[in-house]
């Protein structure tokens, strides 16, 4: 436990004194709830003992833009701005917040199976995994302005229409589950955004988030291990300018990729392809007790598959991922996964 306040303290230490430095990290909070409108009410209550332990890291660590997955949207973004009300009670003001609808719950046009399972309506059934519209979304946090207008959300981006897109398949070649399915499927199983963020120079990073799906809960299709493979391709393909006109200028990656370039399930060159291009770089973040990994599952162990990825351009002057050394710790008790950071530091 000392060690692990220690660390934090150094964090905080880190963050008082990097006057030219940003703070990027990345979070897979957890936080959904079964129900619409149940995340907003528990952190209102103020009285959830995970959503305590979410806004303690959040505020040890300090960054200066926050990626989160795991967190509900709803239409009015109550739910988020709640959340950024309690940071901001914890000495952790977030002035800038982005969260728009993701296709987590988000129905078809018509009623379709999209799974596969012979059934229609059920939460697989919808452009991403959700009982609800919204839940387990994903939010931008930012202390600094954030350029809506050049805001670029690709949610709506078919399946199919991606280049070079490894669609599922039944055994004789025929589209999984149908050819209607796949006509309506989108890409992203929760969002994909592109978010420029003003830097206090008069410059512009643009933060590249998102969540990709498990490569599990499938059959021998693989269709959640080929949306993964090509929801992380996606960044690649955009830099390649094959979605649009290519981003210009520095650039952060930052969400959950849901692949560990060795452990586990998955289609693994899709993010050894991504760490290895050399329009970025990986700063391999660690825990103190000097692992990469960024997630503990219970019955498959420890894994990295949260990611902060800088642009090849940019200066990173530390890294870090906050790991409990004691499960009676913030970090323990806030998800799963921990939270990853990283520092840029600017001229």
């Amino acid at each position: 436990m000392r060690r692990l306040a220690g660390c934090l303290l150094l964090i905080l230490a880190a963050g008082a004194a990097r006057a030219e430095t940003l703070r990027i990290a990345t979070f897979n909070t957890e936080l959904s709830r079964d129900g619409p409108g149940l995340l907003l009410r528990d952190i209102q209550r103020g009285k959830d003992p995970q959503i305590a332990a979410v806004v303690e890291v959040i505020a040890a660590s300090q960054p200066d833009i926050l990626a989160l997955q795991g967190i509900d949207w709803d239409y009015e973004g109550r739910a988020l701005a709640a959340l950024a009300e309690a940071l901001a009670a914890a000495g952790a003001p977030y002035p800038h917040l982005v969260s728009l609808q993701p296709n987590a719950g988000l129905p078809p046009p018509e009623p379709l199976d999209l799974d596969g399972d012979g059934r229609n309506g059920g939460p697989r059934d919808n452009q991403g995994y959700g009982r609800f519209r919204g839940q387990g979304g994903i939010a931008l946090m930012s202390r600094l302005p954030v350029d809506r207008d050049g805001l670029r959300d690709f949610s709506e981006l078919l399946w199919q229409d991606l280049p070079g897109a490894l669609l599922p398949r039944h055994p004789d070649g025929s589209p999984f589950p149908s050819p209607e399915a796949l006509a309506v499927q989108r890409l992203s199983s929760t969002t994909h955004w592109l978010v420029p963020v003003a830097l206090p120079d008069g410059g512009r990073l643009n933060v590249m988030t998102f969540h990709a799906a498990p490569p599990v809960f499938d059959g021998p299709e693989d269709r959640n291990g080929r949306r993964n493979r090509d929801e992380i391709r996606l960044w690649q393909l955009l830099l390649d300018g094959q979605l649009g006109l290519a981003p210009k200028g520095d650039f952060v990656i930052a969400g959950d990729a849901n692949l560990d370039p060795e452990r586990g399930e998955g289609l693994k060159p899709a993010i050894r392809n991504l760490l290895g291009d050399p329009r970025l770089q990986d700063p391999r973040p660690e825990s103190p007790g000097g692992s990469t990994a960024t997630v503990e599952w219970q019955g498959v162990g420890q894994m990295r598959v949260d990611y902060v990825l800088p642009s090849a351009g940019l200066t990173v002057a530390g890294s870090g991922v906050v790991w409990p050394e004691d499960p009676e710790a913030a970090a323990a008790k806030a998800s799963r996964h921990r939270l990853v950071w990283v520092d840029i530091a600017f001229d």
